[in-house]
């Protein structure tokens, strides 16, 4: 699986899980370069807290485009430390 945003490969991964419709990319899949911590957090009743990244490509950011469950709760330990992507950046296979 591949994600992109503003022409580039952001993440790329043969290893995704794919979760509520969402694919959670490994840590060593995703272009260091591209993604940068932003602060945000929210919380999700089963799965736990989840924390945002920017996507930053080309000189346009994508705020909050990125986000992962570095501890999640127990029923979401598969996707621990994992990051899936929304807000304009697409997941395709390939």
């Amino acid at each position: 699986m591949k994600a992109l945003w503003n022409g580039e490969v952001v993440a790329k991964s043969h290893e995704t899980i794919v979760l509520e419709g969402n694919h959670y990319f490994p840590r060593e899949g995703l272009v260091d370069k591209y993604f940068t911590a932003n602060g945000r957090s929210t919380s999700c009743p089963w799965k736990g807290v989840a924390t945002y990244y920017d996507v930053t490509v080309k000189g346009d950011r994508n705020s909050g485009a990125a986000w992962c469950y570095s501890a999640p709760k127990e029923k979401a330990q598969q996707i621990a430390g994992k990051v899936a992507f929304w807000g304009g950046i697409k997941v395709i296979d390939g």
